[in-house]
């Protein structure tokens, strides 16, 4: 094993409910290292009654937390952010053992994070209502806006740690509770974020930390009526999840999957701009939803990027995240590299160049080579579903209205990215992209003070900027006559 691994001991894991963390279960499953396949730790999972335990819980912690001030609200949330900033380098080795993803990348992701709890923190403050004019002068016409209530957030396994805090940060903003299942394939962030927000003084029950089936827990959870707002990812388990929730009208924001597309025009700079692509794709091991998936490249250009790409792809550093020159880790588990030998089959058996990769690397762990494939049609499984891993399809096209239709013509709508040096050309495409979120010439997407959020398949709600707290706040009109009126 690595030294580097056994320099912090792994994440005691356990179940958080009204401040009490509960470490033994009568069941519980086993955490992997994806680096190795070998398992590390068992997690354990909530029983019915502590399900019910932390729903109570919640609402309890709820009925004094709403009435917090949000500036103190703030400064809980920016006394967290500072000691996850203090302790990313711990954190991040336990979320390199169980998700895989290099050791740089998982500091930065604990470090990024932490802004989005420097920034909730600042935003609480300012979530206003307003005085509406009234018709009559003895009529005091207001709008409030209060906390909805319990929360329950359900987070991915790519980004454990900013996942997860994206979601607490805006509910404990808002004066929501939130119950929290964070994914049982890489943990340990999910419980780092339990203990520093303990640490940073947050009150028992306004965030408890389940684990267990997810469809059992999210069943249970949605039916509780205390339970008045649901946020997750993932296309199917977003719908499954979306009409539970509409059966039960609870508010729901789903932040689902994207098949983002990437048009680069031929008056782009090409070599710049495959370098810089390059290095998106194998982030996190190309398991990001809003990944550059889907490459259109004007038929001028297209062979020259094809080159500089497929090299750059291929000269990128894969292996255990804690080796210092790596530059891509492991997939998270061994499904996804099941999913990978789908995708390079399908293109193979349709006639599709493999121009570099296409198979696993090594015999231990969950390792697949950064993977190019040229296509010349748009019916290959690449050009329809969303491969969620370091696997890039790129195909030449002649006009705009020509890649506007193909690249709209998918029911995701998450991330799409525009390379040109034309202003006009991309002012129409960032128009005509049937997406929740554009970036031209550049990555500028999940920042803590923008939008982030899709439409159609790929969800609704933002997760991100100002927008966020519609989905923790209802708007309640208050009118008021100074007499009654005779």
């Amino acid at each position: 094993m690595n030294p580097e691994t056994t320099a912090v001991p792994y994440e005691r894991l356990g179940i958080l409910i009204d401040g009490r963390w509960i470490y033994e279960a009568e069941r519980s499953t086993e955490v992997v290292d994806p680096a190795t396949g070998q398992a590390i730790a068992r997690l354990p999972h909530a029983t019915d009654g502590e399900i019910a335990e932390a729903v109570a819980s919640s609402q309890r912690a709820f009925e004094s937390w709403k009435d917090r001030s949000p500036l103190e609200r703030g400064r809980i949330l920016r006394r967290f952010a500072d000691l996850a900033r203090k302790h990313a380098d711990e954190i991040a080795r336990n979320m390199t053992r169980d998700q895989g993803k290099p050791l740089s990348e998982a500091i930065g992701e604990i470090r990024f994070a932490a802004d989005h709890a420097d920034w909730h923190a600042e935003e609480a403050r300012r979530i206003y209502g307003r005085v509406i004019p009234a018709r009559d002068p003895r009529v005091q016409q207001m709008v409030l806006r209060e906390p909805v209530g319990v929360c329950i957030a359900f987070t991915p396994w790519n980004f454990p740690f900013s996942q997860a805090l994206r979601k607490v940060v805006a509910a404990l903003a808002s004066g929501c509770t939130i119950i929290l299942k964070g994914p049982g394939e890489s943990p340990s962030s999910t419980v780092a974020i339990g203990r520093l927000m303990q640490e940073a003084g947050l009150p028992d029950g306004c965030l408890n930390i389940l684990w267990g089936d997810p469809a059992h827990l999210s069943e249970t959870l949605l039916a509780a009526p205390e339970v008045r707002k649901i946020s997750t990812g993932s296309v199917e388990v977003g719908k499954h999840l979306a009409s539970l929730a509409g059966r039960h009208m609870k508010r729901s924001t789903m932040e689902l999957g994207g098949h983002a597309p990437v048009i680069l025009f031929d008056d782009a700079d090409i070599e710049a701009a495959a370098d810089a692509l390059a290095g998106q794709k194998v982030r996190n091991a190309g398991q990001v939803c809003i990944s550059p998936t889907r490459f259109y490249v004007q038929a001028k250009g297209h062979d020259r990027f094809l080159a500089r790409f497929a090299e750059k792809i291929a000269s990128t550093r894969v292996g255990n995240g804690f080796q210092e020159s790596v530059q891509m880790g492991p997939l998270c588990h061994g499904r996804r590299v099941a999913a990978m030998e789908g995708f390079v089959q399908d293109a193979r058996e349709q006639g599709a160049e493999i121009v570099t990769g296409g198979e696993r690397v090594g015999n231990a762990g969950f390792f697949y080579a950064p993977t190019v494939v040229a296509a010349g049609t748009d019916e290959l499984r690449l050009m329809t579903e969303e491969p969620f891993g370091p696997i890039a399809v790129v195909t030449p096209f002649g006009d705009f209205d020509e890649v506007i239709r193909r690249a709209n013509s998918l029911p995701f709508g998450l991330a799409s990215y525009v390379f040109t040096g034309s202003s006009s050309r991309a002012q129409n495409a960032a128009r005509a992209l049937a997406a929740g979120m554009v970036s031209v010439n550049h990555f500028g997407l999940a920042l803590p003070e923008t939008p982030f959020g899709g439409i159609n398949d790929s969800g609704y709600g933002s997760e991100g900027g100002s927008e966020t707290f519609d989905g923790y706040l209802n708007t309640k009109f208050v009118t008021r006559f100074d007499q009654i009126p005779q």
